[in-house]
């Protein structure tokens, strides 16, 4: 163990390493802080260049990018109330009122100080919590990884989504996507309509990239608001009081960590669930709820604590049982098998060293992030100042020179750009993006163990419960979908009674 610790550090702190994660950094703190932009958007234009990069500083680019731009999306919504990333929606009224109170430095320093926080208990509990999971997975067959994968989809639709039948909709989409050409336990052609590219099926990388970036751009173009009026004002020294938050607010900082490592570990749910579940709960339990929507700085203590700790707890089920947590880590799993990392427990036997490596890159990014956010902070009117009718032509331009370098063909393109526009039709009639990823990254993994699963029980469906595990997992899945029928038929039952009380 320790020489695969010591090699690890020896991996991260190569020079080549540490530049590629500096770069990271900037770009992601960036990103996060051009509204409309993000850190979903940022990852997913990184997977191009990280193609061509070794595994290490492949996945060091991502993991830094990612948090940098949950951190910075603070920025532009302190400062204009227009959040940089959907992780800092949930408490952008709350830190913008605080600008207007001329407390802006108090604001983005209590989003910068606690996401650094949040960011690092995250990483304590996947250090800690992974391997622990990796060897209980060891003894996962087929039946047990059928339902794991089914119980993450469901929770995707319920978590995801404020309609659970468009998120039904939008997963059904990703399995019907999944199911494109030849990579199926029969190897029989589906749906490619007699074209010879559609037997591979299609590439993961082009879908992800037009839904999550090509959509932002078609957005812009259809939307383009007005030049951003940003709030005039001196931001201090935003390390001032940060002790004293710390101090006044432990159990808040502690919920907020905890609530947000968990929210991150559920399929689907991600850094902007996460935070808006936090900002509630900081309301719900605060001495001072009447305060909150006023520049009360509580809420963003506890949110900022819990959007960077589900970072970290996203990559818990994606490294173990190769589940994604929220989008981010559906793209870093299609990065993990192009650098032959397959997600999984045997991922901790047979790459300790990438493992270990992942986990001092999450320390490191969570720690970079003081310096760099500070000086991001310093310099948010200037990156604030870009214009965006400059910025989205050539974010358009660098995805379609990474779809078609992948695998150097024009159909990947054609791929791209139409799943982009598919996108942004979901998006602008309410359907939720991630579960159409998850189905996609998922369908294959559910079709092979379902399969695989029925030959060895001879096509008995009652041995999907006859292990313990299995079965458990079978009837929590079986409950979370019978929950929405009871829980409406209870409504209907108080509404009737009320009706004949009343």
């Amino acid at each position: 163990m320790l020489a695969h610790l010591l090699a690890a550090f020896g991996q991260v702190f190569d020079p080549y390493v540490l530049g590629v994660i500096l770069l990271a950094a900037i770009y992601g703190l960036f990103v996060g802080s051009v509204p409309g932009l993000s850190a979903t958007m940022a990852v997913a234009l990184l997977v191009p260049v990280t193609f061509f990069m070794p595994p290490v500083p492949a996945i060091a680019a991502m993991v830094t990018a990612t948090a940098m731009a949950i951190f910075s999306g603070d920025i532009p919504g302190c400062l204009l109330r227009i959040p940089g990333t959907p992780a800092s929606a949930a408490y952008t009224d709350e830190a913008h009122a605080m600008t207007k109170n001329g407390q802006a430095e108090v604001a983005l320093g209590a989003g910068l100080v606690f996401s650094v926080i949040g960011g690092l208990f995250g990483t304590f509990v996947l250090i800690t919590a992974a391997p622990v999971l990796a060897e209980m997975a060891l003894k996962f067959s087929s039946f047990e990884y059928f339902w794991l994968v089914l119980l993450g989809l469901t929770c995707a639709i319920f978590i995801a989504s404020s309609s659970p039948l468009k998120g039904f909709v939008s997963l059904f989409l990703g399995l019907m996507i999944a199911c494109v050409g030849m990579g199926n336990p029969a190897g029989f052609p589906r749906f490619t309509f007699g074209n010879s590219d559609l037997l591979g099926g299609l590439s993961l990388v082009p879908i992800m990239v037009g839904m999550f970036a090509v959509s932002e751009v078609l957005r812009y173009a259809i939307t383009a608001s007005q030049k951003l009026k940003i709030v005039q004002g001196k931001i201090g020294n935003v390390f001032a009081g940060m002790w004293g938050l710390m101090v006044k607010y432990p159990a808040s900082v502690l919920r907020g960590s905890i609530l947000g490592t968990t929210v991150g570990a559920l399929p689907g749910a991600g850094a902007d669930i996460a935070a808006y579940i936090a900002y509630a709960m900081s309301k719900k339990f605060s001495r001072e709820p009447k305060k909150f929507g006023t520049g009360h700085v509580e809420g963003i203590v506890e949110a900022s604590a819990a959007n960077n700790s589900s970072l970290a707890g996203a990559w818990i089920p994606a490294l173990v049982f190769g589940i994604p947590g929220d989008s981010i880590t559906a793209i870093v799993i299609g990065v993990l098998y192009m650098k032959n990392l397959n997600p999984g427990p045997m991922i901790f036997v047979t790459n300790p060293v990438a493992m270990y490596s992942v986990f001092i890159v999450f320390v490191f990014a969570n720690l970079l992030m003081l310096p760099l956010g500070f000086l991001a902070i310093k310099l948010a009117k200037k990156i604030l100042g870009v214009p965006r009718n400059i910025l989205m032509p050539l974010i358009l331009l660098f995805c379609i020179v990474g779809a078609y370098s992948i695998n150097n063909s024009a159909f990947d393109v054609g791929i791209m750009l139409g799943f982009g526009l598919l996108a942004y039709l979901m998006e602008e009639n309410g359907f939720p993006i991630a579960p159409t990823i998850l189905g996609v990254v998922l369908g294959g993994m559910l079709e092979e163990n379902f399969i695989s699963s029925m030959i060895k029980s001879d096509g008995n469906i009652l041995a999907f419960f006859n292990r313990p595990i299995a079965g458990t997992l079978g009837v929590l899945t079986l409950l979370v979908w019978c929950m929405p029928i009871v829980m409406r038929l209870l409504r209907k039952k108080q509404i009737k009674e009320v009706y004949l009380n009343g």
